[in-house]
């Protein structure tokens, strides 16, 4: 089933023969880059969130690694919602080659950071799953590493997408950015983290808590990962929001002080990400809506320049 193709009728079918379900004709698109995600209705009233997997994304037991931490922070009463399970006992199903998974719905607002006392709270949240994170090992995620997913996104895009006049630009830019960052990666921790923790991702369920949601991006990689999306700035100046989050990151876990250091790095090294997860959804409608310049002359020239700039940046903080 093309995500070009998917009805609500289609959509409707496949939850139903999963669950057992009636649902009612309601199905609203909910908004998703990569992914197709669906609020949908029982007749009994039970609101469900269907997230059909874009093929060709993750593999089954990928994905079955992301529900599996979820589960973990789940179980240790760490505010995240994990996906039902189905009647086929598994928390993963499939309709004409798409896989997908359902969720319970749960509301709440993006949450804001308006004083010193929600970065502590972030900062204690981040440290609860990281300690759910260090209990098993991920075999079927990325590692997030420069002379891992950053080599192998760089090998992507210049063996299959950027043109010939910009790829060895790039390539000199990227390969500096992996010799630079990796010494910086020996001996660090790598754990399950969440991978995407920025503010989008984080709901303020209304009644004092938080709500930790999308772990499509889980990686095993650094716990600094988890910490630097949610900066308000570059990280020579979020130094006091830094030390806050780690005031409240501290009360549940240790947190590598000199994995600070990865955080510009990091930054660099998600553009490059950033550039492999677009390359791989080009053909989409909605991605075309999305990013209507993507590929031209003057986009590959601004994210050379991009990167360049902060691979300067990069070098001029380490002398």
């Amino acid at each position: 089933m093309s995500f070009e193709r998917f009805t609500p009728d289609r959509i409707i079918t496949s939850v139903e023969t999963a669950t057992g379900l009636r649902l009612t004709g309601l199905v609203i698109a909910l908004p998703s880059y990569i992914n197709r995600v669906y609020e949908l209705r029982a007749v009994d009233r039970t609101k469900i969130i269907a997230k059909f997997y874009r093929p060709g994304r993750w593999s089954r037991d990928a994905i079955l690694d992301e529900h599996s931490f979820v589960a973990d922070c789940s179980e240790a009463e760490i505010p995240v919602v994990p996906p039902l399970t189905l009647m086929n006992g598994s928390t993963l199903s499939e309709h004409d080659g798409v896989l997908f998974a359902l969720y319970p719905k749960r509301s709440g607002r993006q949450f804001e950071i308006n004083d010193d006392a929600d970065w502590v709270r972030i900062g204690s949240l981040v440290a609860r799953i990281h300690l759910c994170g260090g209990k098993r090992p991920s075999a079927h995620r990325i590692t997030i590493d420069p002379a891992v997913s950053t080599l192998a996104d760089v090998n992507h895009l210049c063996e299959t997408v950027i043109p010939e006049r910009f790829r060895g630009h790039y390539r000199s830019i990227c390969m500096q950015l992996v010799d630079c960052a990796a010494p910086l990666w020996n001996g660090l921790e790598r754990i399950r983290i969440h991978g995407d923790c920025q503010r989008g991702n984080i709901l303020d369920r209304l009644d004092g808590g938080l709500l930790l949601i999308d772990f499509d991006d889980m990686a095993s990689g650094p716990p600094v990962q988890d910490l630097w999306l949610l900066l308000p700035d570059r990280a020579g100046k979020s130094l006091r929001e830094t030390g806050l989050f780690l005031e409240g990151y501290e009360r549940f876990r240790r947190f590598e002080r000199s994995s600070l250091r990865c955080i510009e790095p990091l930054r660099a090294m998600r553009m490059i990400y950033f550039l492999a997860w677009c390359s791989r959804q080009v053909d989409d409608v909605q991605f075309r809506k999305n990013f209507p310049d993507w590929g031209n002359d003057r986009f590959w020239q601004r994210e050379i320049n991009d990167l360049r700039e902060q691979m300067g940046f990069i070098i001029d903080n380490q002398i």
